[in-house]
């Protein structure tokens, strides 16, 4: 049902899932959350920049910070100038990322004006800006596509053809328009018209929510791996719940002692490794990892309306002992 592996040129991805970039969350403590929950086989980045990594901004630069334990990992970037997008993959490979991927799918207004899903407006642009980066790199490379700009232009597999004679390497493709955005349902048909077209690695992407949608993708597609996003921000388990459910046909749900521990432990990481805006950062995977937990909007409520990162932490674990009790006294008071 679900591959064991698939490989980018020399590098061997095992399981065959993969952790999309997602800005704002896909940073360095996150992704080690996932290495130590297992079962994802290759990591990214959050998109990053190419101007801003040419320029050295410290910002910019925060999103490429990385540890040892994150191997397999793939570094993305995003820009629309093939001379920036060509310094800032060299940049990558010195920074010893495994392979570098081209982010031409993020639908998000400011990244369209720069890259992102509008270069499938401007497929001239795309060749120029693919050729310089494969030119400018020895690691492996893949690109991140959308089946294209709106329903009008489906451009996915002339996108996909392109690549392949360039030289990238894997492709992921998540199958909405930019119109789209992430309303309406994925077409996994753009997908599997992909991978037939195509010799080299496809990653399926969309609408897994639960281990059976990732074989039901691979099932109907032919993919040789799945690629999760929003789930695994709500649902870090997801990967390791994929593993299980290819190896033995079942997995198990996350309980609730599970998430009060996983969102403790992200919150000391956060405040251990001087994290910038962490109180920030923890308001928002508090609304992440709660929705499944009892009384979860008045931890919620508790957390926002906390002031310091480690009011934050007290007002989790108190809860984490007593979570219907805290939620009857109104743990913000």
């Amino acid at each position: 049902m679900l591959p064991d592996s698939f490989t980018i040129r020399d590098m061997r991805i095992a399981p065959a899932t993969v952790l999309a970039p997602m800005a704002g969350v896909t940073d360095t403590v996150f992704r080690r959350m996932i290495r130590e929950l297992g079962g994802c086989g290759l990591i990214m980045t959050e998109f990053t920049s190419a101007e801003g990594a040419t320029r050295n901004i410290a910002r910019t630069m925060r999103y490429l910070l990385f540890e040892p334990e994150e191997h397999p990992i793939a570094a993305q970037l995003f820009g629309a100038d093939a001379g920036a997008m060509a310094r800032a993959a060299a940049l990558v490979e010195e920074l010893g990322f495994d392979s570098i991927d081209v982010n031409l799918g993020c639908p998000a207004k400011k990244v369209v004006k720069c890259g992102g899903s509008g270069l499938l407006r401007d497929l001239k642009q795309l060749e120029t800006i693919l050729r310089a980066v494969r030119a400018a790199v020895r690691i492996p490379m893949t690109i991140k596509i959308r089946a294209g700009w709106d329903a009008k232009s489906i451009v996915a597999v002339e996108v996909a053809r392109m690549a392949e004679q360039i030289g990238v390497e894997a492709i992921a493709v998540h199958p909405r328009t930019r119109e789209q955005g992430f309303t309406g349902s994925a077409d996994w048909n753009v997908i599997a018209a992909v991978k037939r077209a195509v010799r080299m690695p496809v990653i399926g992407n969309g609408d897994i929510r639960v281990p059976e949608d990732a074989a039901r993708m691979v099932r109907e597609t032919g993919c040789d791996a799945v690629m999760i996003g929003r789930t695994a921000s709500t649902n870090p388990w997801i990967f390791r719940q994929i593993a299980d459910y290819a190896r033995t046909g079942t997995y198990q749900e996350a309980s609730e002692s599970d998430r009060f521990a996983l969102l403790s432990a992200y919150f000391r990481n956060l405040v251990e490794t001087g994290w910038p805006d962490a109180i920030g950062k923890m308001k928002m995977f508090a609304c992440y990892f709660t929705h499944a937990v009892r009384n979860g909007s008045a931890l919620r409520s508790a957390v926002h309306s906390s002031r310091t990162p480690q009011e934050v932490l007290e007002r989790v674990e108190r809860f984490a002992a007593q979570p219907v009790l805290a939620a009857q006294e109104g743990i913000a008071s």
